[in-house]
């Protein structure tokens, strides 16, 4: 585990750097800071940075909802990305570590998470977070 980086919850003084990621990790064009500080001002989301020296170098995203089919808190983590230069030091595990304890305070009892099917250093991060796959097939429209 990387002893230098310093794991918390996101502010909106990391907006800019919070863009660079994600356009990084989803392509396109950038999302402007402010939608980006809007966000975290007003959204039950938890974002997770993990930084080191001062630089943003990885995010996570979870979710925590209730659904009337399912008794308590269902979570999921939504995001998890670290800058390339910044991997293989722990930071990702260290992030769902991270997004898991809110998720818990929170009264989740188990957590979700959705990735590509050959995404395998994702899946191998996950599972090595005691994650396991199941069955489930995710089918998706567009509106």
């Amino acid at each position: 585990m990387i002893l230098d980086a310093r794991i918390r919850l996101a502010s909106p003084s990391d907006a800019n750097q919070l863009s660079r990621l994600n356009q990084e990790f989803n392509g396109g064009d950038q999302r402007p800071s402010a939608d980006i500080i809007e966000s975290l001002n007003d959204s039950a989301e938890l974002i997770a940075v993990a930084e080191i020296g001062g630089k943003v170098v990885g995010f996570g995203c979870a979710q925590s909802f209730r659904s009337f089919c399912y008794n308590g808190l269902q979570g999921e983590i939504t995001e998890l990305y670290v800058a390339e230069a910044a991997r293989r030091k722990g930071i990702a595990t260290s992030l769902i570590f991270y997004l898991e304890e809110n998720l818990k305070k929170r009264g989740v009892k188990s957590v979700k998470v959705l990735t590509g099917r050959r995404n395998n250093a994702a899946i191998k991060t996950y599972e090595q977070c005691n994650y396991h796959q199941d069955d489930e097939l995710l089918l998706k429209k567009k509106l």
